[in-house]
């Protein structure tokens, strides 16, 4: 399993030159967005240094973090040379380069993107944001009506998923891939959205699939 040395920040900071050469991942526990690179980091066995930022207490908009991301959003990779990295999804293409997360041939290099993509519109950008409303109702207020247009879309997105991994073990070419942990990240938390995820067999046996690899971590873990 690849080490992690958990950081809270400011002079706490583990002073070890072993850490100084590793990355740093800000990140926020709760985060389909950083649990994506937070299994992916893990399937390559790449050591990290965990930072937690509360944005909910609007840490993410501090100036020091600013300055390693302009939006101020997580998550943030920041390499041993001080390079910063965000958007989940290029994170994901960089640090799985060269590895088996990421296809060779062009059309199975696509075919990841476009289920990436997919992510995006479909999941991220429809679940994410109905689990979130719903474990933070003080944060963002909601109408009622907004979370039955995402329940309704992010059905749709289960449906399409759930027709894909009927016949298929894993999302591209049968092989697990930044595919699967991109999708996984927010679809396996789709209940506290509000989603059913009981009429979707396929998606439960998927899930288990990625629960049995050796590197897994629960997203409500913190790395150690």
């Amino acid at each position: 399993m690849p080490r992690c040395v958990r950081s809270e920040g400011g002079s706490g900071w583990p002073e070890r030159l072993e850490a100084a050469r590793m990355w740093t991942l800000y990140d926020f526990l709760e985060s389909g967005n950083g649990y994506k690179v937070r299994l992916t980091l893990r399937e390559l066995g790449r050591p990290f240094i965990y930072r937690e930022v509360d944005i909910l207490r609007g840490e993410s908009r501090e100036p020091w973090f600013l300055e390693k991301s302009l939006v101020g959003q997580i998550p943030v990779l920041e390499l041993d040379d001080g390079t910063c990295l965000s958007e989940s999804t290029a994170i994901l293409f960089h640090i799985a380069e060269g590895s088996p997360l990421l296809p060779v041939g062009q059309l199975s290099r696509t075919r990841v993107l476009q289920w990436m993509c997919f992510e995006q519109t479909h999941v991220d950008g429809v679940i994410s944001r109905a689990r979130f409303r719903r474990l933070h109702p003080e944060a963002i207020p909601t109408r009622p009506e907004e979370f039955e247009a995402w329940w309704a879309q992010g059905t749709q997105a289960l449906s399409v998923l759930s027709e894909r991994l009927s016949r298929h073990d894993y999302l591209v070419d049968d092989q697990f891939s930044l595919a699967d942990i991109a999708l996984y990240a927010y679809v396996h938390r789709a209940g506290e959205g509000g989603l059913d995820l009981a009429a979707f067999p396929a998606l439960r046996a998927w899930f288990a699939r990625i629960q049995a690899r050796p590197a897994y971590l629960p997203i409500d873990q913190t790395p150690a």
